[in-house]
Formats: C-alpha cells, structure tokens, sequence
C-alpha cells in the first residue's frame, strides 16, 4: 500500500512546504504550518468551464445597473457599497453571540420579500432551530428555503438544482469535502471549500455570503489565504455589554473600505441606526469637567463621539493610567506632551481616558480631544458648552491637520454645535457655509484660553 503524502500549508498566508518550517517565508509569521494530507485535483474545475477561453477586450465588457440588488437595509447596503454585487463571494466574520447568523436571516427576509430566490444553509443548526430564530424577526411573506447540511458535494447538488440569486453558508468551518482527508474547519477543508464556492459564485452568477468564526485575536479562524480568496470581507463587532453593532468592510473590491454601519440589538433582531452621532452622544453630562466632544472618521461616515478623562492625584509611587477605547500609549504619550510644553506636573497624577459609547478610536484626530479632556479634569473647568475639538497633536505641541475636516465640521453643525476648535491649517479649507464658530489654533498652549 502507498504510503500517503502529505503536505505543509502556512495558515496565514497559505505558503506550501514540502516539510515544516519554524518560520514562514512568504508572510514571516513564526509556528504558523500545520500539516495537511495532498489531494491532486485537475484544475479545470467548475469556474473555469463557465468561462470563455478566448480573451476580451476592455471596451467589450459590458455592466449595467443589474450588476448590484439592493438589500433593502441601509446600512448593510452602504457597507458593501450600494448593495449586493451579482456573484460575489463576501466573508462574515464576528464574534460568537454577536448576531451574525440574525443579520444574515434578516437580509434574507428583505430578500425573499424582493421575490428574489434565497437559500440558506446551516451546518450548525437544525430546520426547526433556523425556524424558531427566523419567527423572532417577525413573520416571511415568502418562502425561504432551508437546507441543514455539512457535506459540500451534497450543497453543491442543491444549489445547481435550485438556482437561487443568493446564498447564505452557515458557517464555513463546519463545511467539509468527502476527498480530502481532514477534519471540518481545518487548512485543507476551508481551502478547497472555499474554491467550490468561489466556482459556484462565478460560474452561475450567485452571490454567497459565508459565515466565518473568529479565532480569540478576532481574526476569521482558518488560513489567512481565505480573505484574500473571497471578494469582500465584513467584520460584525459590538461590546456584549453594549447594545449597539457595528458592521465594518475591511477588504472590498466592488467599494469603499473601513464603510461602517451601525445597529442596535433588539428582541426583534437589530435595528438599523440612521444617526450614530445622535445615538453615541445621548445622555451627555452638560458643563461638567473632564467630558469633550470630538468626531471621528469611519470610512466616509463622520460619527461624533464624547471623550472622557479623570484626572486626580495618586497615592502611589507609580501613577495610574486607564484608557478604554483608544491607543493606552498614546495617552501616555499626549500626557508627556502637556508635562513638557504647558509645565503642568502629570506624573504625580492618575489618569482615566474613556470614549464613551464602546467606540474603539485610534485615528490621530482624537489627540486634540484627548488634550482637551485631561486639562479639563486636571483644571476642573468645563470647556463651553457645544464646542467640538478634533486635531492631532505632535511631541512639540503643535496641532497638525486631520483629513475630512469640512465633513466633521458639518456633522458638529447639523448636530446643533456652536463652536469648533481644530487645526488653523484646516480652518482655511472649511466651507463658510456651516453656521458655526471656527477657532483655529496651532499650539496646544492655545487650548488653555478655552478651559
């Protein structure tokens, strides 16, 4: 009997070895090649067939409006860039509990209310539990067709029998092929499921949309290679303390990356949330010390969120520094910014940085905000009321400029705001229709006339 080969595969970037190597040198990454038993296969497969062998010119190939269905839930349409691109493959990733499964079966109800044809497969659940799930989002005008199945050939079957526009996986890891010898969710499985799919998604023009677990760093678990394969990738993320999601695009080749949409879980399902800012700046102490409003930028959306700070004297030899929500040593380093430039003694003093909300921040325009609320808390003095702060700040104190500064600044207006304090180098861009009070400034030195 032969003996069976086998083969080395990297699980971040797919790197094949004939033997395992420590490092990996296609993406470095050390302790990343797990051994996988070789199944050859004839490249012509599926999508290859469906393809006109002979090439094309550019100016022959034609689009259309028919290109994209609208979903029928704005945010979600807004994340892949104005709706669902006719045979793309898009990856779901987030983690367990936070609602994946619920925002595929909703778009799946705004789907088959389209009288579009839509298949869900679950390799997790059974009918009867798809079903008690589904009758929480309220009741189907019509029939969504379900199929719990772990066996791809048998999914394969179903769908070139059904034909839908659409499809929903449940989830990748737990699909397997009877030919390759490895266990469901391992490199070998998730990399050949996903070239099936990805045949079927070209081939007969049907979008798929998979469900991806999260290993415990949040990256989708399985090899890397998966997110470069698929056409678009969608990251579901959300505080389980928290009632909101956000739904982030970080690769998408049919529109913008790093699109957001925000939700709000409900018992009904989630929610679509129109106004962020609205939803992130409720229940806003008014004129209290240590509170700053400032906005930042997800994609093309300014959100305006509010930036918090305690600062108090210690009783230890090592002060205490806290910050929840954006980059812990960029605090420390905005903290040695005003000790050095405003001479204001910091390292006998505690430090406690919030943003409000749940929103992880880390872009450089929340460091003037960030100046802002720990003078305010270090001085006990109010900034005025409905003042918004955004710059980024440099180690010699001086307030550099910020991209997207006229969109911020009409945010802070459509959202009642006066005043806005921001870099004097954006100052000169912003559009002087906004009906609000522009303070430019370009030292920090300049905040302390304001606090």
């Amino acid at each position: 009997m032969a003996k069976a080969k086998s083969i080395f595969f990297c699980k971040e970037c797919g790197f094949e070895s004939s033997k395992w190597l420590g490092q990996c040198p296609g993406c470095k990454e050390w302790n990343v090649f797990v051994e996988e038993p070789v199944h050859r296969k004839s490249v012509t497969g599926t999508f290859l067939r469906s393809m006109k062998v002979e090439p094309s010119k550019l100016s022959e190939v034609e689009t259309s409006d028919q290109a994209r269905t609208l979903i029928g839930i704005g945010e979600f349409d807004r994340v892949l860039g104005g709706g669902i691109v006719n045979g793309s493959l898009v990856l779901v990733g987030g983690d367990p509990g936070i609602g994946k499964s619920t925002l595929l079966l909703q778009m799946c109800k705004e789907l088959v209310e389209q009288m579009k044809t839509v298949l869900y497969i679950s390799g997790e659940e059974s009918l009867r539990q798809i079903k008690m799930r589904a009758e929480r989002l309220g009741s189907f005008k019509e029939e969504l067709l379900l199929l719990s199945e772990t066996n791809l050939d048998l999914v394969e079957q179903s769908i070139r029998s059904v034909n839908p526009q659409v499809v929903v996986i449940d989830s990748i890891q737990t699909m397997f092929k009877e030919d390759v010898g490895s266990a469901p969710g391992s490199v070998g499985q998730v990399r050949e499921t996903t070239n099936t799919l990805m045949g079927i998604a070209k081939g007969l023009g049907i979008s798929v949309f998979i469900v991806g677990h999260v290993t415990k760093e949040g990256m989708v678990a399985g090899p890397r290679v998966l997110e470069h394969m698929v056409d678009t990738v969608l990251y579901f993320e959300g505080d389980g303390n928290a009632s909101y999601r956000v739904l982030r695009a970080v690769k998408n080749r049919f529109g913008s990356t790093n699109e957001i949409g925000v939700f709000e879980m409900k018992d009904s399902g989630l929610k679509e949330v129109n106004n962020p800012s609205e939803y992130m700046l409720d229940g806003m102490p008014e004129d209290e010390a240590g509170s700053v409003v400032t906005c930042t930028i997800e994609g093309t959306r300014p959100i305006m969120v509010e930036a918090q700070a305690l600062v108090c004297q210690t009783n230890f030899n090592l002060p205490r520094r806290t910050a929840v929500g954006t980059d812990f040593n960029r605090v420390n380093l905005l903290m040695a910014v005003i000790e050095k430039r405003l001479g204001m003694r910091m390292m006998d003093c505690d430090a406690y940085v919030n943003v409000a909300g749940g929103m992880r921040i880390t872009e450089p325009a929340l460091d003037l905000a960030i100046v802002a609320v720990i003078l305010s808390s270090y001085r006990n003095r109010s900034l005025p009321e409905k003042m918004l702060v955004f710059g980024e700040v440099g180690l010699t104190g001086e307030v550099r400029s910020v991209n997207m500064a006229d969109q911020r600044v009409a945010e802070a207006a459509k959202m009642g705001f006066t005043a806005c304090i921001l870099p004097k180098v954006n100052q000169k861009v912003i559009s002087a229709s906004h009906n609000i009070k522009l303070i430019g400034i370009s030292n920090i030195k300049e905040l302390l006339d304001y606090i």
